[in-house]
């Protein structure tokens, strides 16, 4: 399980910068388990990163970035210090193979989806006026 700290680190400073299309390539990547997510370093080889490298191949100030990707968007876009940022050290020390961590990380991504996901608001339930077909 994620600590507090670590769980606000990601709602707080990660999930706000990070674009819809790299929430998605996140999500598919925790969900598969997949070997292009490592950790204990940022970039293997491409396409292998960790968290913050994948978001940051799908940030247009950190897109064109390679092996240093992940550093400059928690450095330039997150305001974070790579070298102490809580996620990342949790994911270094548990890493991908860590389902509860996975799990984790997926339900933080998941709820804001949902948050950026506009509701749909059925205009018949919002005024006694509207005559709705039945």
């Amino acid at each position: 399980m994620l600590t507090e700290a670590c769980a606000r680190e990601f709602r707080d400073s990660w999930l706000p910068n990070i674009t819809d299309a790299g929430l998605e390539r996140l999500m598919e990547l925790l969900r598969k388990g997949s070997p292009f997510l490592i950790h204990g370093c940022f970039t293997r080889a491409v396409p292998m990163g960790c968290l913050a490298t994948h978001i940051a191949w799908n940030h247009p100030e950190t897109a064109d970035c390679t092996v240093d990707a992940g550093i400059h968007w928690l450095h330039r876009v997150a305001g974070l210090n790579p070298a102490t940022s809580l996620v990342i050290r949790e994911w270094d020390t548990r890493g991908s193979r860590d389902w509860q961590l996975r799990s984790d990380l997926l339900d933080l991504l998941e709820q804001e989806i949902g948050r950026r996901r506009p509701v749909a608001t059925d205009p018949c339930a919002s005024s006694p006026a509207v005559t709705c077909p039945v």
